[in-house]
């Protein structure tokens, strides 16, 4: 006989307990295959910089700061040294070139120059008498034959007619050969003093080449000694405005060293320091501006200074067009200088995620209450924007500031 199988009912307790194991499991498969479990940080919305990915133009620039200085400059440097013997022009002083400035005192100097004026005096003197003594001896020689020529005048005409008396025995022989005598003596005497005199001419000519040459060079070190004087007189080499430490009635002062300086007036340019990992991208003719007395102003770069210090190097800048109303040397500027050519670009503000992600990755909003963690790339960078190359649109909203405190969290919940 068959067993009969009773049949069960669903009291409100089985469908209840089998109704909770239905829920369980189905979270449990829903939390498995469609929940976030990425992992999340809770931070304070209002302790956050978020910027607004936007499309813009974009400049390479690199600001800076400048110090101004007259456009030219010329040193005072002291050629001789000394004591100050007197105070002629003070410091901020308007100058004419050539107006004395200082006079030095070095009596050492002064004495020793004394003493080689008078000594070259003394070898010029020898010189000139030397060069005297030379015409001199020219003179008597040139005497000599006209007195020969002369006597050769008288002689000539008597040893003709004589020999022409002789021939007819009109005179003695004796008679004849005296006057032949006297007359051929002379001839020979002339030929004789002739020779000399062209040789002692060379000479003379090679002696006085030699003694002129010599006393003209002693000319030029008596007038050199004069200059020597002349240094101890300091003066304004152009127009100018002068620019001098405070000086003292005998003062020493050594050789060299800097007593000042004479600016232009009005003509300046502006001395720049830049980090030397720009130095490629720097080059003369690169515009800058800058901001005085709210009105902008241009300046280019006209000058490279080839030596680096301390991880930086110089720049000379100068106006171009007008130069701001009532600047002043040593006075600070502020300003761009740009790189490049300005483009349009996607653009993303700086801030201090870059320190912690290397601009690989930020994190991105994409409600009201949640970040979300984006890789993206990004491009240059000038103090306001970063280029965006990759990974953000127009209107992303991007938290911006420092990441230090968000660990690898890929998941912002803003409260």
């Amino acid at each position: 006989m068959d067993k009969k199988i009773a049949k069960k009912t669903w009291t409100v307790k089985r469908i209840a307990t089998y109704g909770g194991i239905a829920l369980l499991v189905g979270f449990v498969v829903y939390q498995f295959i469609f929940a976030d479990r990425r992992s999340t940080f809770k931070t304070d919305k209002d302790k956050l910089t978020i910027a607004t990915v936007k499309r813009g133009e974009f400049k390479e620039f690199i600001p800076q700061t400048g110090t101004v200085e007259p456009a030219r400059t010329v040193y005072l440097d002291a050629i001789e040294g000394g004591n100050i013997k007197r105070i002629v022009s003070e410091s901020g002083k308007m100058l004419k070139d050539g107006d004395v400035i200082l006079e030095l005192t070095n009596l050492n100097r002064e004495l020793s120059v004394l003493q080689q004026e008078a000594s070259f005096n003394e070898s010029i003197n020898r010189a000139r008498e030397t060069k005297l003594q030379i015409m001199r001896n020219d003179l008597e020689q040139q005497q000599q034959l006209a007195l020969i020529d002369n006597q050769l005048q008288i002689l000539e005409p008597q040893y003709k007619r004589q020999k022409q008396l002789y021939e007819k025995k009109l005179i003695a022989k004796q008679e004849f050969e005296q006057t032949e005598a006297n007359y051929k003596y002379n001839l020979e005497r002339k030929k004789i003093t002739y020779q000399a005199y062209r040789a002692d001419s060379i000479d003379r000519i090679r002696q006085l080449k030699f003694t002129a040459e010599s006393e003209q060079k002693m000319m030029v070190s008596l007038n050199n000694l004069s200059k020597i004087l002349d240094n101890l007189v300091i003066r304004a080499p152009i127009d100018g405005q002068l620019s001098t430490p405070h000086w003292e009635i005998g003062q020493a002062v050594t050789t060299g060293q800097r007593l000042g300086q004479v600016d232009i007036v009005g003509s300046f340019k502006v001395r720049v320091p830049i980090d030397e990992l720009y130095l490629p991208k720097i080059s003369v003719g690169l515009p800058a501006s800058t901001s005085f007395a709210n009105k902008d102003y241009i300046l280019a770069i006209t000058y490279i200074y080839p030596t680096i210090q301390n991880g930086r190097f110089e720049v000379d800048m100068e106006f171009q067009g007008d130069t701001p109303q009532g600047i002043r040397r040593g006075q600070s500027l502020r300003m761009r200088i740009e790189l490049g050519q300005a483009s349009e670009e996607l653009l993303l503000p700086v801030g201090g995620f870059y320190k912690d992600t290397g601009g690989n990755w930020v994190f991105v909003l994409d409600s009201d209450n949640k970040a979300v963690r984006r890789n993206i790339k990004l491009g240059r960078k000038n103090s306001e924007n970063f280029e965006v190359l990759e990974g953000l649109q127009p209107g992303d909203r991007v938290i911006t500031s420092s990441y230090e405190n968000f660990g690898n969290n890929e998941v912002l919940i803003l409260n």
